[in-house]
């Protein structure tokens, strides 16, 4: 019996689109730590990665900054929930930032507006990245 030409073609598609979801950190400056103050716009838990929106004031009204997190599931062995933060919680969050100076960056640690950790990190959370703790 002969097999379709597709059906042998699958092992290799899904490992082209395995490499594909996964990106380099190399946009991130991991030399760097930038602690941003402001409030949650958004909380977005998602695969393959969750974000932080961010507003933080600035001299002409609020800026809005972008955090990428690990995957929901690194998040849970983290501490972290889906509804560990909502729009309007004051947020001190420290983060490696873009290297093109766009506004986000790769998520460190957080704190509330009161100076309560949020969730303690997961070192799994450093993989997003492609760091691997040593």
């Amino acid at each position: 019996m002969r097999k379709p030409k597709a059906f042998l073609g699958a092992p290799l598609f899904l490992a082209v689109m395995h490499a594909v979801a996964h990106h380099s950190g190399a946009m991130f400056d991991d030399r760097q730590a930038v602690t941003l103050t402001g409030t949650v716009n958004a909380f977005q838990w998602t695969n393959p990665h969750c974000w932080i929106q961010v507003l933080v004031p600035g001299p002409q009204g609020p800026v809005e900054w972008s955090v990428e997190m690990g995957s929901p599931s690194l998040l849970l062995r983290g501490g972290w929930k889906p509804r560990t933060l909502k729009v309007g919680d004051p947020i001190i969050i420290t983060i490696h930032p873009m290297r093109d100076g766009t506004r986000g960056g790769l998520f460190v640690s957080a704190t509330r507006g009161d100076g309560t950790p949020i969730a303690s990190p997961n070192e799994a959370q450093s993989r997003v990245a492609g760091r691997h703790p040593g």
